[in-house]
């Protein structure tokens, strides 16, 4: 990140805490830090005392702190702001939203102006309750930390009601950098989600392809659709009690009683609330309550629970929506998935040559008759691009025709990270039709992997399913019969990492 970068966001995060933006003060103070300047030197520079500097830079340290839950000081600043900065969790950044910091959590809520013609939402398809109903009421905090509650005698004078749209997250936070394209992505998760009123959506793909980036992209677009927006993280893999129970907190004033405690309970006065309300939930990181080391969409042991979760928010009616985000799908998305039915799987994939081009330009690269050959390579795989295009400006002054030169692709470690988590997860079976695939000197047909392999038609036949589902994996037609390869990128680390064994 470069010192801009560090100061949007340091604004945007005592903005939340503050409801005021830095001054030039605090500015130089934060652009000092990051330059490893002394409080005397940034006072001489800005014309005060080193005193007055060093008071206002341990306030600003205080707010920092507690924006993010952790000690924040002039040594660490840059540091910390960088590594959240990249975390795989997310910040909703978006004019009139307030962001709450609650211990685990951190809750965003739109807050709405209500005047004479708008009334505040209550449950659908039921009489409007009176104001001071509360058992109907969204759960409501105050809209910045100290303030009153925001249903106060103070705030109903004003027409001032909290929340309509709420997001859950756990403490640290994602910003997602420019939006490139996905539109075709965006208009058909906006169509299954708002026009469809598809109950259980399930958007999956490589780890980098942009899920998260495109969730938060149509979510911007679709949130006044709804009463409720929840977004979860299962990066910390939360039993479904747990999960329940924060669900349940947001949506039904629990806050103030405790959850059901017999889980069935809670899935049932989840339901009721997806039923009276609408509501988008958007649980993230969907991947990490499936088990390692078997065909995908499995559970790990003491999570098959989140199946009947799943295939209740699937099967049974109500007017809400379960957006799942994942490296790949849970088996009930494939057995209830359908053109015409309420559950839909959306694979992701790279970004076409014209949207890559546009990053390609921010990146100031040259030869761009060159780019698509490049993209093509790479598969249009949003971070495999940004990490090769940051390489080639760095150490190729933006030449890619330069760069293509060498037949090898490059893959840094950042790569071959995310490369491994995807690949140690893949059972025994899968990993013996990888290797084949990777050692084969063209596209491979299924009854090639039959022969080849010492594995029955069936055993071939789901690990195929299972490779293309975690988008391993792709299928070609070829003079009318059906073909496997692998992504060039995978195959170049499948062969420099394991040397031909993946056992």
């Amino acid at each position: 990140m470069d010192v801009h970068e560090i100061l949007t966001l340091a604004d945007e995060l005592v903005f939340t805490q503050t409801g005021k933006h830095l001054d030039n003060l605090q500015q130089d103070i934060l652009r000092g830090a990051c330059k490893g300047k002394k409080y005397s030197k940034i006072a001489e520079e800005f014309h005060c005392s080193e005193g007055h500097v060093k008071d206002v830079a341990s306030e600003l340290w205080k707010v920092l702190s507690q924006a993010l839950g952790q000690e924040v000081n002039k040594f660490n600043f840059r540091a910390t702001v960088e590594r959240l900065n990249f975390s795989k969790n997310f910040l909703f950044n978006k004019v009139n939203k307030d962001l709450i910091y609650i211990s685990k959590f951190s809750v965003c809520g739109d807050t709405v102006h209500y005047g004479e013609e708008k009334e505040r939402p209550e449950k659908k398809g039921r009489e409007r309750k009176s104001k001071s109903d509360k058992a109907d009421r969204p759960l409501t905090h105050p809209s910045k930390k100290g303030d009153h509650a925001a249903n106060s005698e103070e705030d109903k004078k004003s027409g001032l009601w909290e929340t309509k749209t709420r997001f859950l997250e756990e403490t640290r936070f994602w910003r997602f950098a420019s939006f490139y394209g996905r539109t075709e992505e965006q208009n058909t998760l906006e169509q299954w989600i708002v026009k469809e009123s598809t109950r259980l959506v399930a958007l999956v793909g490589l780890s980098g392809i942009g899920k998260t980036t495109l969730a938060v992209q149509c979510v911007t677009q679709i949130q006044d659709k709804f009463d409720y927006i929840i977004w979860q993280s299962l990066r910390s893999s939360p039993p479904l009690k747990e999960l329940l129970t924060n669900l349940l907190k947001s949506l039904s004033n629990q806050s103030e009683r405790e959850s059901p405690a017999d889980t069935e309970d809670q899935l049932s006065l989840l339901m009721q609330s997806l039923q009276e309300y609408r509501c988008l939930l958007i649980l993230d990181d969907g991947q990490m309550i499936l088990s390692r080391g078997q065909l995908a969409g499995h559970y790990q042991p003491g999570y098959e629970d989140y199946g009947d979760f799943f295939r209740r928010i699937g099967e049974f009616y109500h007017q809400s929506c379960l957006l799942l985000l994942g490296w790949e799908p849970p088996a009930e998305i494939g057995q209830l998935e359908g053109e015409n039915a309420p559950v839909r799987c959306y694979q992701l994939k790279g970004l076409s040559a014209s949207s890559a081009g546009e990053f390609f330009r921010e990146k100031e690269l040259g030869d761009e008759e060159t780019w698509p050959d490049l993209i093509h390579q790479y598969r249009g795989h949003p971070f495999w691009l940004k990490m090769v295009a940051t390489t080639i400006a760095d150490l190729f002054s933006g030449g890619v025709s330069e760069f293509l030169k060498y037949e090898a692709l490059f893959l840094d470690d950042a790569f071959k990270q995310k490369l491994k988590q995807q690949i140690d997860r893949l059972s025994k079976v899968e990993k013996k039709v990888m290797l084949y695939l990777v050692t084969a000197e063209d596209s491979v047909t299924t009854s090639a992997l039959v022969q080849e392999l010492e594995l029955s038609l069936s055993e071939i036949l789901n690990a195929i399913k299972s490779l293309s589902r975690r988008s391993l994996i792709e299928k070609i037609t070829q003079d009318q019969e059906t073909v496997f390869t692998v992504k060039p990128v995978i195959q170049q680390y499948l062969t420099s990492q394991y040397s031909g064994n993946l056992a």
